[in-house]
């Protein structure tokens, strides 16, 4: 085994493995995360060595992946089937002698478990006859189409069902990892440029890799995404196009999402994207969620039926808000600084600092001092049905078993924030329709949570309860 310190973060997942490792019994682990989330990285960084190791190819025929199998098997000659793959592979497992144990990694499952390849009978036939019965065999497998492995492996009713002892769903790196990794790499000690950058990429490895330490938050952001030849550029259609048969649906849906701040229910996503509704809708919502590129929400008091649909993906937000359908930009880099001053920037930021609290929500509660009292999260949009009657839209709610809500806004700036007039009498509606429309008996704390701390004034002495700063997102 490698030394593991070179993997930054990932602390539970390590344990996994090490569990795993020094299991007494067979195991099959299944790993699933999007694309360039560093599921491969891990494994492989992980363990030292394999006893084999083999990693799919997309749109590959079944008889030119066996002859990879076959080349990285060391065969001369290519198995005619996956169940003759497999029984070249058990007799390899057969002859070591090793106590230890013996760990195999088949990588981009569903790459190889493609229709009519034959792999996952043969596959289901070597575990269930042996491969389940080795005490000293571990079992990797991986995918990045999430969906795809837990429908057909994880969840399978089939050969495979109940047969993944462990699973594993390796999620992007929240900000205290990115800034722990983005720290091993030489990056300064600045959460507001590491804010900046995850903001506009989130917490994937692969993106943050290629950010440079010497260039500030602004200048890697253009680097990567707008001067000639830029990396990231063209990412957001080669992600979907890898991960989704018929990706043109679920780019629909990102697209509609990445349009509005506070989400959209089933029946207002089917109404922009003119998608069948039924099973095509909900197969593709599903894939989304279950990749991470959106977030479900049930309104505070509502139930499933009412569902709302959040894209939670930040590079999918920034690529869709600053780079699909608009010129490469001319001229010597700085594109990144001068759009900061527009209005539009205004409107990113603020969004996409509200997905990175949603995705913190465990950080803020920990703030709060309400870590350990049952909680539930949710978000709240009150809809007038007549002209005399207000709207609302509460995008955090804290509903706590001591009787108390917190009612969460979420507010990037550069400078403290300031309550102006106008906002505190908007405070003061969302308060009250919160109250009139729910009927909740409850207390309702305003929580700020800003980026650079709540300038004082009357109205934040008035309105606000709590006040959070971006230092407590960062906690582990």
């Amino acid at each position: 085994m490698k030394n593991t310190d070179y993997i930054a973060g990932r602390g539970r997942e390590k344990a996994i493995l090490q569990q795993l490792t020094e299991s007494a019994d067979a195991e099959l682990l299944a790993v699933y995360g999007r694309r360039r989330v560093g599921k491969t990285f891990l494994i492989t960084r992980y363990f030292s060595k394999f006893a084999f190791e083999f990693t799919g190819t997309k749109d590959l025929p079944v008889k030119q992946q066996l002859a990879n199998f076959a080349s990285a098997f060391g065969c001369k000659e290519t198995p005619p089937n996956w169940q003759a793959a497999f029984l070249l592979l058990r007799k390899k497992l057969e002859k070591s002698k090793s106590r230890r144990k013996q760990v195999v990694f088949f990588d981009e499952l569903p790459w190889i478990a493609s229709r009519r390849s034959g792999f996952l009978p043969a596959f289901e036939h070597f575990w269930n006859s042996w491969g389940s019965r080795q005490s000293n065999l571990l079992f990797i497998i991986c995918g990045s189409a999430a969906a795809w492995m837990i429908k057909r492996v994880i969840h399978d009713k089939g050969g495979l069902h109940g047969r993944v002892t462990r699973t594993m769903q390796l999620a992007p790196f929240n900000l205290h990892e990115t800034h722990e990794y983005l720290r091993r790499r030489g990056f300064p000690d600045n959460p507001f440029q590491t804010l900046e950058l995850y903001m506009a990429m989130g917490g994937i490895p692969h993106y943050l890799h290629q950010a440079q330490p010497h260039l500030s938050a602004a200048q890697n952001i253009d680097a990567l995404c707008f001067e000639p030849g830029a990396p990231l550029r063209d990412e957001f259609n080669e992600i979907y196009a890898s991960l989704f048969e018929n990706h043109e649906r679920h780019l629909q849906i990102i697209r509609a999402l990445a349009k509005v701040q506070q989400g959209l229910s089933r029946v207002e996503i089917q109404k922009k994207t003119k998608l069948r509704t039924g099973g095509t809708l909900t197969q593709t919502l599903e894939e989304l969620n279950r990749s991470g590129f959106i977030g479900i929400t049930i309104p505070f008091g509502r139930t499933q039926r009412d569902a709302l649909y959040r894209l939670t993906d930040e590079f999918s937000l920034f690529h869709q808000r600053w780079i699909h359908g608009k010129k490469q930009p001319e001229g010597g880099g700085n594109h990144w600084l001068q759009l900061r001053p527009t209005p539009r920037w205004n409107t990113w930021s603020g969004f996409a600092f509200e997905n990175v609290c949603l995705k913190h929500v465990r950080q803020i509660k920990a703030a709060l001092g309400i870590a350990s009292l049952q909680t539930e999260s949710s978000a709240w949009r009150h809809q007038p049905k007549s002209t005399q009657e207000k709207g609302a839209q509460i995008d955090l709610l804290i509903d706590r078993a001591d009787g108390v809500v917190n009612l969460c806004e979420m507010k990037y700036s550069a400078a403290p924030f300031a309550i102006t007039k106008k906002y505190a009498e908007e405070l003061r509606n969302k308060l009250q329709v919160f109250q009139s429309a729910t009927k909740t008996r409850k207390a309702l704390f305003l929580t700020m949570v800003t980026t650079n701390g709540l300038a004082d004034n009357a109205y934040s002495q008035e309105l606000v309860n709590s006040r959070l700063e971006i230092g407590s997102l960062f906690e582990s």
